[in-house]
Formats: C-alpha cells, sequence, structure tokens
C-alpha cells in the first residue's frame, strides 16, 4: 500500500506539478481520432483586453501563427485570467522548477504524463486519489516514504508497481447472502 502511494505519488506529481501546465498536446494522430478538425483562427480582437495584455508580444505576428497555437495561447492567457493570485504565484513557481530542469527530465515527465492520460478514467481517478492521500500525510510520513523508494531496486520498485498494474478498478464489494457472524453481532460497550 505504501509502495503504492508513492508510485501514484511521483506519477501525479508529475502530471500536475509540471506537465499541466507545460507539456504540448499530444499530436491529433496519439489522440486517437486522426480525421479531428483543424482548429479556426482566431482573430486577434476576439481576445479580452486582459488577454490580449498578456500576449502583447505575438500581437504582430498573430495572423501568422497557425490556428492551433492560436487556440492554445488564447485557452492558456484565459486561464491565468481566471486564476486566483495564489493560484498564479503556484503556476509561476511551476513553470520556475520545469524550466530548470535538464531536458531528459523533461522528457521523463512528459512519458509520464502521457503514460497518466493513457489510463482509463477509473484508474486516472485512482491515481488522483491515492496522489491526494500521499498529499495530505505528514511530512515526516511522505519524506520516509520517499526514502524507502529510493532505497529500492528496480526490481522492488517494479513488483510493488505490479499489483496496481495489474488491478482491476475499484468497485463495491458483491453483496454477501448471509451476515457473517461479526457483522450480525450487536457492538460492544
Amino acid at each position: 500500500m505504501i509502495r503504492a502511494f508513492l508510485v501514484c505519488a511521483s506519477l501525479f506529481a508529475a502530471v500536475t506539478g509540471f506537465a499541466q501546465d507545460s507539456v504540448p498536446a499530444p499530436p491529433p494522430a496519439a489522440t486517437g481520432s486522426p480525421t479531428a478538425p483543424a482548429p479556426a483562427p482566431r482573430a486577434w480582437n476576439s481576445l479580452s483586453p486582459e488577454q490580449q495584455q498578456l500576449l502583447h508580444n505575438y500581437q504582430g505576428k498573430w495572423d501568422s501563427l497557425p490556428a492551433d497555437r492560436q487556440q492554445a495561447l488564447a485557452k492558456g492567457s484565459q486561464r491565468w485570467v481566471s486564476m486566483t493570485p495564489q493560484q498564479r504565484a503556484g503556476a509561476q513557481q511551476r513553470f520556475s522548477q520545469w524550466r530548470a530542469m535538464p531536458p531528459e527530465q523533461r522528457q521523463l515527465v512528459r512519458q509520464r504524463y502521457q503514460q497518466y492520460k493513457a489510463l482509463p478514467p477509473e484508474r486516472q481517478q485512482q491515481v488522483r486519489e491515492s496522489f491526494n492521500r500521499f498529499r495530505q500525510m505528514p511530512p515526516e510520513r511522505r519524506t520516509q516514504l520517499r526514502q524507502q523508494w529510493r532505497q529500492m531496486t528496480p526490481e522492488q520498485r517494479n513488483r510493488a508497481v505490479q499489483p496496481m498494474r495489474a488491478a482491476p478498478p475499484m468497485r463495491a464489494p458483491p453483496p454477501m447472502h448471509a451476515p457473517s457472524p461479526m457483522r450480525a453481532a450487536p457492538p460492544h460497550r
């Protein structure tokens, strides 16, 4: 269970902490819909004044940008405008961390993000829940779990992750046909 938390936490941290704001969208062929229509170009005047202010460096070349780049910039700027000051500070911090990473580490984060996105929605939810449980642990416990993970050999890590990969999505237990004696007994006071 502890190992599962660590694996989920590292995967989810990579996904939410770095990849969420920094990883480019996969090409249309990778999304499984090769016939998806190309996005329509976006007019500069369709952007709000706040978005135009954020994207002022693009104003002169906006019309020459590919439509998908225009859409991505418009979406990102709208997201930024709608953030609280605390969310903006967090995003700036994550972006600084992303820029400070060596290219190999960025590539690893991108790969983990793609692995996460390839999971079925139920498994993604399990990863998010595991990460949230991990995040709510006391810092000392998280440090301890990270140290345990780092000390594992690759084979031990693989064995720790294997049950998670093979586990079916979490479902409610099947109904019991007869109550167990433990459940039938009244609570002890």
